[in-house]
């Protein structure tokens, strides 16, 4: 069984990752999307192990200590990982995995997994991310405008991503991320089998 491929894709608040990412999944049935643990309490809609693996602190930070996290993180006082096993797990029998995770784990995971292919998630422009946030109607302007900031940080190490799509038509963005898996798939490195008859 050919093993699966490691998909980071990341990209500011706002922007669509999550809409992109659940389209992807519809289209192909050899994605799968990892499920991060975190240490914040469940929500009642929420389903452990669907949503997220919910955590306590101090078993977070044991998984840290021995290493069993692709990447992890901090943000407003919780904890975020992605687990490495029930990744590799999945990619060995055979599943593409996506990692929709914040910029900052992305470029952990890069460092960790230089294999894996990853894609920036970018609006069509600044004014568009913005109307974007503010459209959502449950967010205040002094949120908005530390999220733009906060996309104007994560622009700055975009060019460390293999890919950069841009989110405007939603149909495009999704085809343009499949273009790019279609792509991996013919690399050299990935076809040197069927060269073997003539060697």
């Amino acid at each position: 069984m050919k093993k699966g491929r490691l998909i980071v894709i990341s990209g500011p608040s706002g922007v669509g990752k999550g809409t992109v990412v659940k389209a992807l999944m519809e289209r192909d049935p050899r994605v799968r999307l990892s499920v991060s643990a975190t240490t914040r309490p469940i929500r009642p809609t929420e389903i452990d192990g669907v949503h997220y693996y919910f955590i306590s602190h101090e078993m977070f930070e044991e998984m840290i200590q021995k290493d069993l996290f692709l990447e992890h993180a901090q943000y407003v006082g919780n904890r975020y990982g992605t687990p490495e096993g029930p990744v590799d797990e999945m990619l060995e029998q055979g599943f593409d995995v996506i990692l929709e995770i914040e910029v900052q784990g992305g470029l952990q995971v890069m460092q960790r997994r230089p294999d894996a292919i990853s894609v920036f998630i970018a609006a069509p422009s600044f004014e568009i991310l913005g109307g974007r946030l503010r459209g959502r109607g449950d967010t205040d302007e002094e949120k908005v405008l530390m999220r733009l900031q906060q996309a104007r940080m994560e622009y700055l190490v975009a060019p460390q991503y293999q890919y950069i799509v841009v989110n405007d038509r939603l149909e495009d963005a999704v085809s343009d991320v499949q273009s790019i898996l279609r792509a991996e798939a013919l690399k050299t490195e990935h076809q040197q089998h069927l060269l073997k008859e003539a060697l």
